[in-house]
């Protein structure tokens, strides 16, 4: 029952989502706080880059086939699924949440979230860690890229060389950054999770509180009724079981063990907020951006409760074949 509640995380962005409805930012501070903001994000991309281990990625990418199946789960099926419910959109939830829920069918696996249930279920935990890593890796740029496919079909939004340039400096340089003093800091890094934390936690509440302001702003809570939310509730929770049993039943069927399918099932199932609200202030600058992230806020706490208790799940079967 403790996993189905909404985790610390959860709770400090829907605070943030009421703090900017009420006292939404603007002006002259908004344009510092926004610079604050792009700081914060370098710097959460940075310690990305310096906690990722360059041997266990090597160690992942042996499994090459495991590898290539979460990615295309994470960059084909996804998106493929949300061109799906372009189809019923208009009839079901107004076209800002859709375009919300098509960006986050495009951006990439979580990190943390995918390893930890990977472990807990008992999974191979050196792949999951270089599955999350490479989806994030590669998302900088197959992020924007499916975005351009996508969107700019529809005429909903383009990607120019300047907004490239924004992602290259503010998010994958810093990564690399990061990565090329791994050998000196990482270790350092990875040791002080408790601290650095809050630092990672508290760049992604300030790009939410900047962006449900400049939403709030423009009138967002006025243009979305009770009904388009719950209708965006079932969405994501259909989006994730539907890609719950293609990755189930989709790594059976491509004959890998049950560690690797239970990396597969955690691994290609997630998508991931650190990276996505950032990116979306990059890609839709200048735009409200509040229902564009929103569906992503609510399918992050989805995956996590609904990945809980599968992860449970698991190692329950694993304890009781042990003991039998």
């Amino acid at each position: 029952m403790k996993s189905l509640l909404p985790d610390t995380f959860t709770l400090l962005l829907i605070a943030a989502v009421g703090l900017a409805s009420l006292l939404p930012i603007s002006g002259e501070p908004a344009a510092w706080f926004g610079i604050a903001t792009n700081i914060a994000i370098a710097g959460l991309f940075f310690l990305h880059g310096a906690r990722l281990s360059t041997d266990v990625v090597i160690a992942g990418f042996l499994h090459w086939r495991l590898q290539i199946f979460i990615l295309a789960t994470t960059f084909v099926v996804f998106p493929l699924l949300g061109l799906g419910l372009g189809v019923l959109s208009p009839w079901l939830i107004p076209q800002p949440l859709y375009l919300g829920l098509l960006f986050l069918c495009v951006l990439p696996s979580t990190v943390q979230s995918s390893i930890a249930f990977t472990s807990i279920a008992g999974g191979n935990v050196p792949a999951a860690i270089c599955a999350a890593s490479t989806s994030n890796i590669l998302g900088i740029f197959l992020t924007p890229a499916l975005v351009a496919m996508l969107f700019s079909a529809g005429g909903h939004v383009g990607v120019s060389f300047d907004m490239v340039w924004k992602i290259m400096l503010q998010l994958f340089l810093p990564f690399v950054a990061g990565q090329l003093l791994q050998p000196f800091i990482g270790k350092w890094v990875r040791a002080r999770k408790s601290l650095l934390t809050p630092f990672d936690r508290g760049s992604i509440l300030m790009v939410v509180y900047l962006a449900f302001s400049d939403a709030v702003t423009e009138g967002v809570w006025h243009q979305l009724e009770a009904q388009d939310l719950a209708m965006l509730v079932a969405l994501d929770a259909l989006l994730l079981v539907v890609v719950l049993l293609i990755t189930s039943l989709g790594a059976k069927l491509f004959g890998f063990n049950r560690e690797d399918r239970i990396t597969a099932v955690f691994c290609g199932s997630k998508k991931s907020l650190a990276s996505g609200v950032p990116m979306a202030g990059v890609i839709f600058a200048g735009q409200p951006i509040g229902a564009i992230v929103l569906p992503l806020m609510l399918f992050h706490q989805i995956q996590l409760m609904v990945c809980a208790w599968l992860a449970r799940i698991y190692a329950e079967r694993k304890a009781a074949a042990i003991a039998a």
